[in-house]
Protein backbone atom coordinates (compact mmCIF):
# COMPACT_ATOMS: atom_id res chain seq x y z
CA UNK A 1 0.00 0.00 0.00
CA UNK A 2 1.16 3.41 -0.66
CA UNK A 3 -0.57 6.67 1.51
CA UNK A 4 -0.79 10.01 0.15
CA UNK A 5 -1.71 12.95 1.29
CA UNK A 6 -4.66 14.94 0.14
CA UNK A 7 -4.48 18.57 0.75
CA UNK A 8 -7.03 21.77 0.78
CA UNK A 9 -9.83 19.54 0.63
CA UNK A 10 -13.14 21.64 1.56
CA UNK A 11 -14.01 21.75 4.90
CA UNK A 12 -17.48 20.50 3.98
CA UNK A 13 -16.15 17.36 2.14
CA UNK A 14 -17.16 13.83 3.90
CA UNK A 15 -15.01 10.65 3.47
CA UNK A 16 -18.15 9.51 1.58
CA UNK A 17 -17.25 12.51 -0.91
CA UNK A 18 -13.47 11.65 -0.80
CA UNK A 19 -13.39 7.83 -1.69
CA UNK A 20 -16.21 8.92 -4.53
CA UNK A 21 -13.10 10.99 -6.03
CA UNK A 22 -10.63 8.55 -5.25
CA UNK A 23 -12.40 5.46 -6.49
CA UNK A 24 -12.16 6.05 -10.00
CA UNK A 25 -8.13 5.45 -10.10
CA UNK A 26 -8.69 2.44 -7.76
CA UNK A 27 -9.72 0.91 -4.44
CA UNK A 28 -9.09 3.01 -1.45
CA UNK A 29 -8.11 0.62 1.22
CA UNK A 30 -8.56 3.08 4.38
CA UNK A 31 -8.95 7.26 4.71
CA UNK A 32 -7.93 9.15 7.02
CA UNK A 33 -9.42 12.82 7.67
CA UNK A 34 -7.92 14.70 10.26
CA UNK A 35 -10.14 17.04 12.09
CA UNK A 36 -9.92 19.43 14.84
CA UNK A 37 -9.98 17.85 18.23
CA UNK A 38 -11.95 20.79 19.90
CA UNK A 39 -14.13 21.39 17.29
CA UNK A 40 -14.47 18.14 15.71
CA UNK A 41 -14.84 20.13 12.17
CA UNK A 42 -12.47 18.98 9.09
CA UNK A 43 -8.60 20.55 8.98
CA UNK A 44 -8.44 20.59 5.46
CA UNK A 45 -6.35 17.64 4.67
CA UNK A 46 -6.26 13.70 4.94
CA UNK A 47 -4.86 10.76 4.02
CA UNK A 48 -5.54 7.78 1.90
CA UNK A 49 -3.65 4.45 1.25
CA UNK A 50 -4.42 2.44 -2.00
CA UNK A 51 -2.51 0.07 -4.06
CA UNK A 52 0.58 1.84 -5.47
CA UNK A 53 -0.59 2.39 -8.98
CA UNK A 54 -3.80 3.43 -8.20
CA UNK A 55 -2.18 6.01 -6.02
CA UNK A 56 0.07 6.86 -8.49
CA UNK A 57 -2.73 7.55 -10.87
CA UNK A 58 -4.61 9.45 -8.65
CA UNK A 59 -1.53 11.48 -7.60
CA UNK A 60 -1.14 12.45 -11.35
CA UNK A 61 -4.34 13.25 -12.05
CA UNK A 62 -5.83 14.91 -9.04
CA UNK A 63 -2.81 17.20 -8.17
CA UNK A 64 -3.95 20.59 -8.88
CA UNK A 65 -7.26 19.91 -9.88
CA UNK A 66 -10.62 21.33 -8.78
CA UNK A 67 -12.63 19.72 -5.92
CA UNK A 68 -16.07 21.88 -4.74
CA UNK A 69 -14.09 24.70 -5.45
CA UNK A 70 -10.52 24.12 -4.05
CA UNK A 71 -7.24 23.30 -6.03
CA UNK A 72 -6.51 20.26 -4.41
CA UNK A 73 -2.76 18.71 -3.34
CA UNK A 74 -2.30 15.62 -3.53
CA UNK A 75 1.07 13.66 -3.48
CA UNK A 76 2.47 10.89 -1.78
CA UNK A 77 3.02 11.33 1.87
CA UNK A 78 6.41 11.56 3.96
CA UNK A 79 6.92 10.73 7.40
CA UNK A 80 6.03 13.01 10.18
CA UNK A 81 9.10 15.33 10.57
CA UNK A 82 10.72 14.34 6.64
CA UNK A 83 11.11 17.88 5.18
CA UNK A 84 10.40 18.27 1.40
CA UNK A 85 13.88 18.77 -0.61
CA UNK A 86 14.91 22.51 -1.24
CA UNK A 87 14.55 24.46 -3.94
CA UNK A 88 17.32 26.09 -5.77
CA UNK A 89 16.36 29.20 -7.50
Amino acid sequence: MKTIYLGNLPITASEEDVRALLGQYGDVASFLLITDPDTGHSRGFGFVKMDPEAADRAIDALDGADFEGRTLRVNEARNRGEKPPRRSW
